[in-house]
């Protein structure tokens, strides 16, 4: 792992994919999540995309606040802080719509509507990122 560049809080950015795992409730939300960490990439985020599938997700770092205009189909959304506690949840996030700054936000997490309620996440649950 000597070539592989470590934020803050151990996640590996040289890769572009993760896990994300509610610990809290032991669940699987994102199999397969990318990870936006530069400017490029977070500017990007799901613009573009048609859907976003059961397993995808992105994870956006760092990050206090999202919008969703332009984009055609509506997500789940969950503000999380540097020690990976859930801060906000907006479910869904329709197309079109400005989300809240958060300031102690550290990263959010973007799945397919419907993950958080069908897993049952809810703020003060601890995400962990596994790449």
């Amino acid at each position: 792992m000597a070539n592989n560049k470590v934020d803050g809080i151990g996640v590996d950015v040289t890769s572009k994919a993760a896990q994300v795992v509610n610990t809290t409730k032991g669940t699987m939300l994102a199999s397969a999540a990318k990870l936006a960490t530069t400017y490029g990439e977070r500017r990007q985020g799901l613009l573009g995309r048609s859907s976003l599938e059961e397993g995808e997700g992105l994870i956006i770092r760092p990050c206090k606040g999202v919008h969703s205009f332009g984009m055609k189909f509506p997500i789940d959304v969950a503000y999380v802080s540097n020690d990976g506690e859930i801060l906000h949840i907006i479910s869904p996030l329709h197309p079109n719509r400005l989300g809240p700054l958060m300031l102690r936000a550290a990263w959010i997490l973007e799945l397919p509507q419907g993950v958080l309620s069908r897993t049952e996440t809810v703020p003060g649950d601890i995400l962990a990122i596994r790449t």
